[in-house]
């Protein structure tokens, strides 16, 4: 194990302690109206997981699992956008825990995923985000993960999930990077109002 997985390991068993924690996210929108992202047309998607960490007391799913699911989500969410300059993701799956079967409720397990992202400007030759975007998905809150998915979920389904809610939260730090820095043509809000600040969630 590499000082990086070490590091990776531990970030995962914090994160996967603190019950509190639940996702500030909702991914069943896929029916309603995409938000706005001014000329974004999302053209490659390039999902990698060179350094995969399993976390503790997790289930286990291979890279390519990993790949094609989050692949698919953010098909599923961006592919909907019909802009007229086009952007590339570089998505790094970095670490995830699956809860699993087995474990006391008492410590009530979290399944999360954590991944880098990197936008391109595709004419511009150049990223926005000149420092990856490290996110950070826990499974939604629901009445099947309520005590832990390990208990209702397949490990399958867990990886769906939260690849549906990774692509959300992409989308969420999309349209908060429009608002800020004026990303896919917008006007950032600092520009054009004195004293905003944006929060998530």
């Amino acid at each position: 194990m590499t000082l990086g997985d070490d590091r990776m390991m531990k970030a995962l068993a914090l994160i996967a302690g603190l019950l509190a924690l639940t996702a500030c996210t909702n991914a069943n929108d896929l029916s309603d109206p995409p938000v706005d992202l001014g000329d974004f047309n999302l053209s490659h998607r390039i999902v990698v997981a060179p350094n995969l960490t399993k976390g503790p007391l997790s289930r286990e799913a291979s890279v390519e699992e990993w790949q094609a699911a989050m692949t698919k989500a953010i098909g599923e969410r961006f592919d909907r956008y019909e802009g007229d300059r086009l952007y590339h993701f570089g998505v790094s799956v970095e670490g995830y825990v699956l809860a699993q079967p087995g474990i006391p409720i008492v410590a009530n397990p979290k399944s999360i995923v954590i991944f880098n992202l990197t936008v391109w400007d595709d004419a511009a030759g150049k990223k926005l985000n000149e420092k990856v975007e490290q996110i950070t998905v826990f499974e939604s809150l629901s009445g099947e993960t309520l005590l832990s998915s390990g208990l209702t979920q397949t490990r399958e389904q867990q990886i769906e999930i939260l690849s549906r809610n990774a692509a959300k939260m992409i989308q969420n730090y999309l349209v908060r990077m429009q608002r800020e820095k004026g990303w896919f043509g917008g006007t950032p809000v600092a520009d054009s109002a004195p004293e905003v600040t944006a929060t998530e969630g």
